[in-house]
């Protein structure tokens, strides 16, 4: 489900039960909301919030860690597309034909990496290689050396190629959520029973409900946030494909 659809539900679910709170407060007996009950909610809410905020912080650095693995994992296809084209450049001009397929091959590659935005998308493209792919390590596989200088840099090329290709299907072994759905929804039913209490014991008034409005809003903002960092190659923080993209200019 989209970012947006599943704050969208958090913050439903948190103002909800703020909402509920309200409805119940006239409901109670006088005996409900004395003072031991509001102390004994109070410190129950506490130990409730303490959790939460652990739990959040954890799933916070989850999504961060995923997002800059991710990252730094276009960042080392984008080195590698460079140095493979710099090693076929010193190769000699017989590799004019590889370094255009390399070119039409990042293209190639930079779309069906951005178009696996989750784990079903990527599952049918992932161990499959492009025409491009398989036409350029063919290529490259077909050059005759004819000096040492030359077998050294076709080797590197082929060690290259193939650490190309364990980045790529790293991107694909980590395209499921990092974030599992069991924390994200004891998390929510946490923050649900905080703010209920916190509405069971204040009269309500329009400064009271905004306020509430806007912390609901605030803590549905934070799990959009894990979200968006969880799914990075979409939505609002998607890492850029330009440097990969124009990491080779023209011959």
């Amino acid at each position: 489900m989209h970012s947006l659809g599943l704050s969208s539900i958090a913050f439903a679910c948190i103002f909800g039960a703020t909402l509920l709170g309200m409805f119940l407060r006239p409901r109670l007996s006088a005996d409900h909301l004395n003072t031991d009950s509001r102390d004994a909610i109070r410190l129950s809410m506490g130990v409730i919030g303490t959790m939460s905020a652990l739990v959040l912080g954890l799933l916070i650095a989850s999504a961060k860690s995923t997002y800059d693995t991710k990252t730094n994992q276009v960042r080392q296809l984008t080195v590698n597309l460079i140095v493979l084209d710099q090693l076929l450049a010193q190769y000699g001009p017989e590799t004019r034909i590889h370094r255009e397929l390399l070119r039409r091959g990042t293209a190639s590659l930079a779309d069906r990496i951005w178009s696996e935005r989750d784990l079903e998308t990527a599952t049918t493209t992932a161990f499959g290689m492009s025409n491009e792919a398989e036409i350029f390590l063919q290529k490259v596989e077909e050059l005759a050396p004819q000096s040492d200088i030359q077998r050294s840099i076709r080797a590197r090329a082929i060690s290259t190629i193939t650490d190309l290709a364990q980045t790529r299907l790293s991107l694909y072994a980590q395209a499921g959520n990092s974030v599992p759905l069991p924390f994200l929804a004891l998390l929510v039913f946490w923050l649900a029973m905080i703010f209920a209490s916190f509405s069971l014991f204040v009269p309500p008034n329009p400064i009271v409900i905004a306020a509430f409005l806007v912390c609901a809003f605030s803590a549905s903002g934070a799990l959009f946030l894990i979200f968006e960092l969880d799914r990075p190659f979409t939505g609002l923080m998607t890492i850029s494909d330009l440097p990969l993209r124009h990491a080779l200019g023209p011959l």
